[in-house]
């Protein structure tokens, strides 16, 4: 079997996120001792963290839910790859519209959007929904931007796709999941190194995309796409927009 590839934009990065190797080390490493704990990733993408936090722990089992079939084709053949097939289920769904029980270990890393809702609430739906679907005394960690100063009329102009009230500075942040019923156990924030090194890549993959099909009927409707995430990120996102990585404990 051909191992599908990763779509153009992420073919050249492990996460789909602004991680490198040794936070996501010390990520999983914050979900405390994983013997025989059930982990479950909502929004998982192609699940690379998800198979990294089992492969730290031969009795842990995962389960990973996303609506790209694509990630979830290349997650199973990651899985199957490392062994660890046997021990994680993902599956291609909505999750919007699935039911799962409470499970000891969360996560919800830059996926706050997959419950739906204007973009507003979805910090508020994400952690609603993580209180629910983690077992009292489990864990879950949870991603999402945060403004590190407020951005100007200019730079939220440069960014007309990101509501000004869609996010809140670190410290609100925090305060709004502990609010869901949790208590902190460990706060990082991705370096401007790892977001750049992640914004590369995906520029590259949309450089190379319009190199490689000059003459598709998109050509145009992609150049304008990647022209105008390039004036976000440069003019706006990377003096204003953090990205915070929460481990909650449920209480």
């Amino acid at each position: 079997m051909t191992t599908p590839e990763v779509p153009p934009l992420y073919r050249d990065v492990d996460f789909n996120g602004p991680l490198n190797d040794e936070r996501a080390v010390r990520l999983i490493r914050s979900l405390g001792p994983l013997t025989d704990r059930h982990v479950v990733d909502v929004g998982c993408g192609w699940a690379e963290l998800l198979l990294r936090t089992l492969a730290t722990e031969p009795t842990a089992t995962g389960f990973g839910i996303d609506l790209s079939e694509d990630y979830v084709r290349l997650g199973r053949a990651n899985a199957k790859e490392r062994g660890l097939a046997d021990r994680v289920e993902l599956v291609a769904g909505n999750v919007g519209a699935w039911r799962g029980e409470p499970a000891d270990v969360m996560l919800n890393i830059g996926a706050s959007h997959v419950w739906g809702g204007d973009p507003v609430v979805h910090t508020a739906n994400a952690l609603a929904a993580l209180a629910d679907l983690t077992r009292p005394g489990g864990r879950a960690a949870f991603a999402e931007c945060f403004w590190k100063r407020p951005p100007t009329d200019a730079e939220m102009a440069a960014m007309p796709f990101i509501p000004r009230d869609q996010y809140r500075s670190m410290p609100e942040l925090v305060d709004f999941a502990l609010s869901h019923g949790f208590r902190l156990i460990a706060l990082a924030e991705t370096t401007v190194d790892e977001w750049d090194e992640f914004e590369n890549w995906h520029c590259l993959g949309w450089e190379d995309w319009l190199r490689e099909n000059p003459d598709s009927p998109d050509f145009d409707e992609v150049r304008d796409r990647a022209d105008r995430h390039r004036h976000a990120r440069v003019h706006a996102q990377r003096e204003t927009q953090g990205f915070a990585y929460l481990t909650l404990l449920r209480v």
